[in-house]
């Protein structure tokens, strides 16, 4: 598998540390479901979302949770 970029952020805060982390990984295109949901799990925080460019300015957005 490439290596795939991503950055964690802290959602719903006001300062860093604080908040809800949550991944946030640019594709150009999705990956099956099957390897967002493993990726998920790796990365083992509350949420990992995955953007994919669909246009000048415009995203698709798909959120994927580990396993509980």
């Amino acid at each position: 598998m490439p290596k795939l970029p991503f950055y964690q952020v802290d959602a719903f805060a006001s300062k860093p540390f604080e908040g809800n982390q949550a991944c946030v990984m640019p594709l150009d295109d999705f990956l099956p479901d099957e390897t967002l949901q493993a990726i998920a799990a790796e990365n083992n925080v509350a949420e990992t979302a995955y953007i994919v460019r669909t246009g000048e300015g415009s995203w698709t957005l798909r959120w994927f949770t580990p396993a509980v």
